[in-house]
Order: C-alpha cells, then sequence, then structure tokens
C-alpha cells in the first residue's frame, strides 16, 4: 500500500500572499488550480475574515461569511472570480494592505434532497478529503447530509447563511466525540450538547441533532468538512507540556490550524507562508477575531514530519491540556513511490 496518494499537496491546497489594490485595476493571482474555497484576511491592519466558497457563489453576487462574527451571509463582490488557475479580487476599499488568502480545491459536484427531505449541494474532493456542503435544515434528529467526500470527516465547521446564528463545530478528537461542539466566532472551550451533531459521521453523510446552530427548521447552512488523508492532511489531538511538544503529522506542515478544547482561547492560524520552515512560526492569525498578524517568539517551529510547541502557554502548550488540530501537508514525508520526499 502506497504512503499516500497526493504526492503534491499544492495541487489541493495552497496560500497566496498579496498586497491589496485600492483604488487600482482588478488583479488576477496564481493559485495553481481552480479555488472551490477562499479564506481572505488582511494581515496588516484589523479587519473581518472572509469566506467565499464556489457552492455559495462567487463574482458579483457573490456571498460571503466571516469567521469572527455571527452575522448573516452577505453580498460581496471582493473575489470577481475563479478560473482554472487561480482567482481575481476587485480593486476596493476591502482589499488594501498586505493580505492572505487561503486556497482550497474540491470540484466534484453534487446536489439532491436528504433523508429529511430537504435540499443539499456540495463541492467534494475524495481525494483531498475536503468539502463545502449547502443545506437545509429539518430541526429532527437523525438528519443525514451527504459530503461528498467518501471518507469520514474528522472536523466540520457549520454556519447559519440566513441569520446570525453562530459558526458550530464538531469534531471527532474531543472529549464527548461528536456530543460536543464549539464556536468558530468564539474562545468557548468545547462543550457537551448532543443536539447539534450528536452522531458520529460515516463516509457518505454527516448527522445532525434537532439544534439550531446545525439544523434550524428550513434554515440554510454552509458545512466545510475535512477528513485524514495520509500523507496530506491530519486532524488529530496534542496533549500540552510545560516544554517543547513535538506533534508528528507524517508530513511537512503548510499549513496549521489549532484550538485549546478544554479552556477558552482563540482558534489560531499558522502558514509556512508568513513564516520560515525549521524556524520560529513566530507570526499567527486567529479566526475569531478581526486583528491582523499577531507575534509571540518562539512560538512554533515546522518540521519536516510534524512541528514543535515551543512555549509553555494556553493558546498553543498548556501543560496537560488538550488541543485539536487541522495539518495540511506542503510535502508529504514519504511519496507514493516509496522514497524520500523531494522538493517541487
Amino acid at each position: 500500500m502506497a504512503y499516500t496518494t497526493i504526492d503534491k499537496p499544492s495541487d489541493y491546497f495552497n496560500t497566496v500572499l498579496r498586497s491589496g489594490l485600492y483604488g487600482g485595476s482588478d488583479t488576477a493571482f496564481t493559485v495553481g488550480f481552480q479555488p472551490d474555497w477562499i479564506w481572505d484576511k488582511r494581515r496588516s491592519g484589523t479587519s473581518v475574515h472572509a469566506l467565499f466558497d464556489s457552492v455559495r457563489g462567487f463574482g458579483s453576487s457573490g456571498k460571503v461569511l466571516y469567521s469572527n462574527t455571527a452575522d448573516a451571509e452577505a453580498t460581496n463582490a471582493l473575489i470577481k472570480s475563479v478560473s482554472s488557475t487561480g482567482f481575481t479580487v476587485t480593486a476596493s476599499s476591502d482589499n488594501t494592505g498586505t493580505l492572505v488568502d487561503w486556497c482550497w480545491k474540491a470540484g466534484t459536484t453534487a446536489s439532491g434532497t436528504t433523508n429529511g427531505s430537504k435540499a443539499y449541494s456540495y463541492s467534494a474532493s475524495p481525494d483531498a478529503g475536503f468539502s463545502v456542503v449547502t443545506y437545509t435544515g429539518n430541526a429532527t434528529a437523525g438528519h443525514l447530509i451527504p459530503h461528498g467526500m467518501g471518507k469520514v470527516p474528522s472536523l466540520i465547521h457549520v454556519k447559519s447563511r440566513g441569520d446570525d446564528n453562530g459558526w458550530t463545530t464538531g469534531t471527532t478528537v474531543s472529549a464527548s466525540g461528536w456530543n460536543d461542539h464549539a464556536y468558530l466566532h468564539l474562545t468557548n472551550a468545547f462543550g457537551t450538547d448532543a443536539n447539534q451533531f450528536g452522531a458520529t459521521p460515516d463516509s457518505t453523510n454527516f448527522r445532525l441533532g434537532t439544534g439550531t446552530g446545525t439544523n434550524g427548521n428550513n434554515g440554510t447552512r454552509v458545512a466545510y468538512c475535512f477528513a485524514d488523508v495520509q500523507g496530506y492532511q491530519k486532524i488529530g489531538k496534542y496533549i500540552g507540556t510545560s516544554g517543547d511538544t513535538f506533534v508528528y503529522t507524517g508530513f511537512q506542515p503548510k499549513y496549521i490550524f489549532l484550538k485549546w478544547l478544554t479552556g477558552a482561547e482563540n482558534w489560531s492560524l499558522y502558514d509556512i507562508g508568513r513564516n520560515p520552515i525549521n524556524g520560529p512560526n513566530d507570526s499567527f492569525l486567529v479566526a475569531d477575531t478581526s486583528s491582523g498578524d499577531n507575534t509571540n517568539t518562539d512560538d512554533l517551529d515546522i518540521l519536516s514530519n510534524g512541528f514543535l510547541l515551543n512555549r509553555n502557554h494556553n493558546r498553543a502548550n498548556a501543560d496537560g491540556q488538550p488541543y485539536v488540530y487541522l495539518a495540511i501537508a506542503e510535502h508529504p514525508f514519504v511519496t507514493s513511490t516509496g522514497i524520500p520526499t523531494t522538493a517541487f
């Protein structure tokens, strides 16, 4: 059996660093694929985290949600268009300073009716273990939502589109698994509420309870789903220590997203586009606030087969405390041919 099926992770996930163009011209940026989810954030100052996707639509009538607020979906034309190689941004007052765009590819689309007689649509990548799903809730326990990945989700973020019900996040690594949830727009610890998810997903569907966060009756929702893919993507848990804490992923991470499971702390975002490899990854963004790049000296090192937490602090490495993380590879540790990876 091959170690990994993805030798070039940048075919499925990539980071774009750019400068804003207020008053200038619309500008195209190369990603390397046609993005289906774009998470846009200004680094140089305070601004929202703006999330766009292909299922809800890009362009002049494109829809945006904000990870740091509970606000309903709004119309926003920042992502003017996408192409087979990247995206074009609109010159506007929303597009100033230095920015980062994290981009994901999905691409396999489907739509239909759930077991609860409600509409759903998705764009999914079975190879990369990622999907964007829109659906309508029915407030009935056992509502099954197809996700299209062909793999069991380990992490799901859900957001209501038409109202200010906030983000609801579930993960298999929380203490009570899918009976727990947290909120992407808040620092709250994961807590138990079986009404949101309430049961383990499978390779076809994720399951919902009666909670309004994930399954309010006739409310439209979007879900971003992630599954483990050996050598490319890992959703896991680690326990912090009073010293250095090494987390093995089996690949050199390009992107790391982490949260303290049992305490109130930010959702922290690291990537090698803004930071060096094999050196202190000092710059981080937080998904639940509008702040720009934050810096902590010697916070996190990205290594060839995982990452190293260097400081004893609540955000990422409190002694004896559990954390959930999502890591996406820059390179697998071993290629599909069974030899050490080479750079692309």
